[in-house]
């Protein structure tokens, strides 16, 4: 292929070798290459020879790649051990380091109601309860049709009471995430005539597992797994194996198993912070068919009708994101003001330039553009995701920016929308209101950003913001947010711990512990819930220490004075606690260099510099924070 737009020559087509390639890039030292290899390897074939291979070389290499630990330990009533070196690998493929065990064969009430179990010997971050119905629930499955109807609605009632004492006692002795398998709705013993009485054997299943759903939702951090929507999807007939069932108590089929381990990997990427912030899209042939420079308005393909409906789909998939909270940007080889036309005015765009926190429409390679866009966003290179139509283009991005997730796209459009929906980076398990405001307050930022180059001073630009704090101790409605700030903010963190919601509900429940959420309005609108402090109040012989655990801040409102605000606060209400010193902690990370001068400039004393961690003092009987003179504190809690 010849040299275009730039672009050095690259060879799209699959790899004759990859597996000498891989090793070969192992054996230069280049870890992160070798690591997006194993990944495209990965994805182009997901078998279980592939993930020994994978497996393997992962080993090689780690410790030398950053990739996220997490400790899995599964429960269950069926055998799963063939599904572990597919979830490594897949885990694997997504920056996770997978360490996994399996609990005993059907040991799995036993082993939540045992203290002593191997279950919390395991210290694990994440468990998944795999259960058949056909184990926890045989009539319901197997001799419905001898049931009457009391008998039927009583089954259901002691299964969904095991269920909630399970729940209640994993809790209660555990701040692992749980991830729970819905009950599989079996073939129905009467038939049609299923549909057609009450109760029906599917109609049992399917309460169950509503009030499962109910469940899991009442208790902090245990999700539900559809297994059903995985066995429509697969078909039933190729998902099942009885053979295997009867044999070796397998009851899924070989082939199936991927399926089972990539949805249990859905769940880590959101759990482990392994997200992608942002998806960074190509324009012609990708949110559109065909070329605007050559084709015109009138020549791209984009409608409801094919070969339009493609790409229109697509676009409806993006929209989605974005009400995740995923923020978008435009990475594209274009004139500027073809595109923004096809943007602003093609009656089949739905996504319009107000969607998009950054553009980059320009005639430059596209790593260069989505280095500059992570610069724009404040965010980190790895916090990107990026489509393109072009297998060029996704090769160049790769090999530069082996960080970024690339998407993989199939040579026919119509598996666009579903290729981007698969993606596990953008799977999340909570949506705040500030997850769906994002996108809007990107844009604002643009105009903060206007504001600020024009301003005369930068006090001067403060005061033009009118800024407003809402500064509080954390609730029940504002619980979830700050769970998931500490676990995903990395640049203005001066800890970067994580803490689950339950592990967040345990300090706020401590009289030694306060936990502070702090949010930011400002003359162009709400910026949301965008910082968190967590505080322990320890007593030593001759005084009360108020340590701060945690203190992090969104990078959207980093360098307005917020933290600074946020502070002062802090050292109020510890003063009010008979706290006569504030001891805090820098950990430096690759990305937290913005936090590193914080506790310098605010006036504390660094008192200790050991084994990467710096202890820092600021005394509070001669020392004092002002409160920023143009931000205004709104009444709160804390």
């Amino acid at each position: 292929m010849s040299e275009t737009n730039g672009l050095p020559k690259v060879d799209p087509a699959p790899v004759v070798d990859a597996r000498s390639r891989i090793d070969a890039l192992i054996d230069e030292g280049r870890c992160l290459e070798a690591k997006a290899a194993l990944a495209a390897y990965w994805q182009r074939d997901s078998n279980p020879a592939v993930a020994a291979f994978v497996n393997g070389r992962a080993d090689r290499i780690r410790g030398r790649v950053p990739l996220v630990p997490c400790r899995i330990h599964v429960l269950r009533s069926f055998t799963v051990e063939s599904a572990v070196p597919l979830l490594r690998a897949q885990a694997f493929a997504g920056g996770i380091d997978a360490v996994v065990s399996v609990g005993e064969f059907n040991t799995y009430a036993q082993d939540i109601l045992d203290p002593a179990s191997s279950l919390y010997a395991t210290e694990a971050d994440v468990v998944v309860l795999a259960v058949q119905a056909r184990d926890l629930c045989p009539a319901l499955v197997s001799r419905f049709a001898d049931l009457e109807p009391e008998e039927v609605r009583s089954a259901i009632e002691q299964v969904v009471a095991s269920y909630e004492r399970w729940f209640g006692a994993f809790r209660s002795r555990s701040s692992a995430h749980l991830i729970v398998h819905l009950l599989e709705i079996p073939e129905p013993s009467h038939g049609i005539l299923d549909a057609q009485i009450e109760p029906s054997q599917r109609d049992a299943i399917t309460t169950i597992n509503e009030r499962l759903r109910a469940a899991c939702r009442a208790h902090r951090a245990i999700y539900a797994l559809d297994i059903n929507a995985t066995i429509a999807r697969r078909g039933r007939d190729h998902w099942q194996d009885e053979r295997m069932w009867t044999t070796v108590r397998m009851p899924i089929a070989g082939r199936e198993l991927i399926h089972l381990a990539r949805d249990w990997a859905r769940f880590l990427h959101p759990i482990t912070g392994r997200v992608a912030k942002c998806l960074v899209c190509d324009l012609d042939n990708t949110l559109w068919g065909g070329v605007i420079g050559e084709d015109g308005m009138t020549g791209i393909r984009l409608g409801t009708e094919h070969p339009g409906a493609a790409f229109q789909a697509l676009q409806r998939v993006i929209l989605d994101l974005a009400q995740r909270g995923v923020i978008l940007a435009i990475a594209s080889k274009n004139n500027i003001d073809d595109a923004l036309e096809v943007l602003r005015t093609h009656p089949g765009m739905l996504l319009k330039p107000e969607h998009f926190a950054a553009l980059r429409i320009n005639w430059r390679d596209k790593a260069t553009n989505l280095r500059e866009i992570a610069a724009e966003l404040n965010i980190g290179v790895d916090s990107l995701a990026f489509i393109d139509d072009n297998p060029v283009e996704r090769t160049w991005v790769s090999e530069q920016l082996p960080e970024v997730t690339v998407i993989d796209l199939p040579t026919d459009p119509y598996g666009y929308a579903r290729a981007l929906r698969e993606a596990m980076v953008f799977e999340r398990l909570t949506l705040t209101a500030e997850d769906r405001e994002r996108g809007r307050q990107y844009a604002e930022q643009r105009v903060r950003a206007e504001l600020q180059a024009q301003a005369g001073s930068i006090e001067e630009f403060y005061e033009s913001l009118a800024q407003e704090v809402d500064i509080a101790h954390v609730t029940p409605m504002t619980l979830a947010r700050v769970a998931q700030l500490t676990g995903k903010t990395n640049q203005f963190n001066l800890t970067t711990r994580r803490y689950s919601e339950q592990q967040v509900q345990e300090m706020a429940d401590s009289p030694d512990w306060r936990v502070y959420s702090i949010r930011v309005r400002d003359r162009f609108g709400d910026n949301g819930l965008v910082g968190v402090a967590i505080a322990h109040y320890v007593r030593e012989p001759d005084r009360v220490v108020c340590e701060l655990d945690s203190f992090l801040l969104s990078c959207r409102v980093i360098g307005r004075t917020v933290e600074t605000s946020f502070l002062a606060t802090i050292i109020e209400e510890a003063r009010q606690h008979d706290a006569t010193l504030l001891r805090a902690w820098f950990l430096p990370t690759k990305k937290n260099a913005p936090a590193k001068d914080f506790l310098a400039t605010q006036g504390f004393m660094k008192i200790a510099d050991a084994d990467g961690t710096q202890t820092w003092e600021f005394d509070l009987t001669t020392g004092t924070i002002e409160f920023p003179r143009w931000m205004r504190r709104l009444s709160s809690s804390a």
